[in-house]
């Protein structure tokens, strides 16, 4: 067989596999969405008298918050479900967070907050030995996270929890949106970002491959924690919630499950550099690039690699145009993602649905591009200033 047959077969073949792996990532969204709708319109919430009702445990890690805090607690203060815990873990804060703690801590009932103060964290993930600390001093039947930059919608706690009625569901993630403080290319182009990825993350676990989620609006069935051996099992990872959820998936019966609904829309801030931005951005590629799940990071990888490989090829297409269908594949599956993106979740994301096109269809795949050669090059990452190994 010649060359040209190979070259011709590698076109074809790219051009495919890419836009087939798309297609099935619809699907899987779409599936995703019918299913949540069903859950809810079956009303699974529990119907058991309030002294019946199953125990949430609220989990929360802090780390110097003490400007996004005020916002978490008016957040948490109006959530009306009356069996719930919440469990703070200060993670070595200097600033005024742990005042702020205590001070909320007052206003409810004794024994519904509990403050675990950490005075050292041996890593390599801090956040993630946080939250075992917290996970191993809740009570609750349901674990429910999120973080002290986030501020979570009035009946959050009801609607994730909803979410569990189906004994068989072990985990459900929730959508995470940024909100946009001021008009800005990188301001909005954050706000898209976030519903993009979670695009590809429900969409992913509507086809029984999911490989990853928003720890700060995730919920996790005490009993599936226990079926997979305790959280000192889910392996070290720069994006310790993809690791729980590929582990609970992997080693466990149970089922993982995506909400679509404006009850369960947390919102959280935006970076307001590049540098801070790029940072964030590249702890959740190398958790799925470098994930100890095979499935996840071959899944992960094959998705970055294609994304790459049409986008790089666009730069030598004045050399070699008969490329072209590399690159078009790529743009194609941007506009589907797009639109699929602001028909579901358009309600969360700012009014600017042409620019959102714009930098989604054009400027997303080149910055995953960016994202994909610095992970591969073992660019280190940091978490609240702290390095953190990317595998």
């Amino acid at each position: 067989m010649t060359i040209q047959f190979w070259y011709g077969l590698f076109r074809v073949g790219f051009s495919l596999v890419f836009i087939g792996l798309h297609i099935a990532l619809m699907i899987g969204l779409a599936v995703a969405w019918r299913r949540d709708t069903r859950t809810c319109a079956q009303g699974f919430f529990p119907r058991e008298p309030q002294a019946l009702l199953p125990k949430v445990s609220v989990i929360i890690p802090v780390h110097n918050e003490q400007l996004s805090l005020p916002g978490l607690f008016q957040s948490l203060s109006v959530q009306e479900y009356p069996a719930v815990e919440f469990i703070f873990i200060d993670d070595r804060s200097s600033d005024a967070s742990p005042g702020m703690l205590g001070g909320f801590a007052v206003a409810f009932p004794q024994g519904t907050v509990q403050i675990i103060t950490l005075h050292e964290n041996p890593g390599p993930n801090y956040k993630q030995y946080a939250l075992g600390r917290g996970i191993a001093a809740a009570s609750g039947e349901f674990l429910l996270f999120t973080d002290a930059d986030c501020e979570v919608p009035p009946r959050w706690i009801h609607a994730m929890l909803a979410r569990m009625g189906d004994p068989q569901v072990g985990l459900t993630i929730g959508p995470v949106f940024k909100r946009s403080p001021e008009p800005g290319f990188l301001y909005l182009y954050q706000c898209f970002d976030h519903a993009v990825r979670y695009m590809y993350l429900a969409g992913s676990t509507g086809l029984g491959a999911a490989g990853g989620g928003f720890g700060n609006n995730l919920i996790l069935r005490e009993e599936a924690l226990r079926a997979i051996g305790g959280y000192a099992m889910v392996p070290v990872s720069p994006t310790e919630d993809a690791a729980l959820i590929s582990r609970l998936r992997t080693c466990s019966a149970y089922q993982v499950r995506s909400a679509f609904g404006k009850e369960v829309f947390v919102l959280t801030g935006v970076e307001h550099s590049w540098e801070d931005f790029t940072n964030q951005a590249l702890r959740w590629n190398n958790g799925g690039l470098f994930s100890p799940d095979p499935a996840t990071r071959f899944n992960f990888r094959v998705l970055m690699i294609t994304i790459s490989l049409g986008i790089l090829t666009l730069f030598v297409l004045p050399l070699v145009p008969s490329l072209w269908p590399l690159s078009a594949v790529v743009l194609l599956a941007m506009t589907m993602n797009t639109v699929a993106t602001l028909g579901l979740f358009g309600s969360a994301l700012p009014h600017q649905k042409a620019f959102s096109l714009l930098i989604q269809v054009v400027f997303t795949p080149l910055y995953f591009t960016v994202l994909t050669l610095l992970g591969f090059s073992r660019f280190k990452v940091t978490w609240k200033g702290s390095a953190l190994k990317a595998h």
